[in-house]
């Protein structure tokens, strides 16, 4: 039995060495900086021959449109932004954002809704007001579009003099619209 183990482990050993691993220097594309991974020779030259059909196919297409002017072909460059964006290029690319609203209050019939939102509008005729029906039979009665809950909390503060359960909520808002 121990012959068997002794046999078994030195086996063992010597498929493990037949394995030809060896360590790959790549770079990031984006900063440059380099990346060491341990790795089978035939998993890397996989890897190198799908990177340079990549290539290969980018430089083509780019090359495509070149041709008549017999410019050489180039690799298409990754933009990075190296600030952060402001509100109106947010907006730009996405006009719905996850935002805040306030919610007033929620009824229980349209007919009370529309009693509240034409209160309210005389209240703060500065402030838009909705009505959210996604929870029928309840109605949610919306007012505002912030970016953030502080921005709405000067508002909050405005509307609970008028209506005690008025919270700032969670809410898919128009970019354009909010404060």
């Amino acid at each position: 039995m121990k012959n068997f183990i002794k046999l078994f482990s030195v086996l063992s050993l010597l498929s493990f060495y037949g394995i030809d691993a060896q360590q790959v220097v790549k770079k990031d594309t984006l900063a440059g900086t380099e990346l060491i991974m341990t790795m089978d020779s035939r998993v890397s030259s996989a890897l190198e021959s799908i990177e340079d059909k990549c290539t290969k196919t980018t430089a083509n297409a780019v090359s495509r449109d070149d041709e008549e002017t017999n410019v050489p072909a180039r690799p298409a460059k990754i933009y990075v932004p190296s600030r952060e964006l402001t509100q109106a290029e947010i907006c730009r690319k996405n006009p719905r954002i996850l935002g805040y609203k306030i919610q007033i209050t929620t009824v229980k019939s349209n007919e009370e809704a529309n009693e509240v939102k034409s209160y309210f509008r005389k209240r703060f005729p500065n402030l838009k007001v909705e009505t959210d029906a996604s929870l029928r039979p309840n109605y949610k009665i919306l007012a505002g579009s912030y970016f953030t809950k502080q921005s709405a909390a000067s508002d909050l503060a405005r509307l609970r003099e008028y209506f005690k359960s008025a919270v700032a909520v969670q809410y898919r808002i128009f970019c354009a619209e909010a404060k």
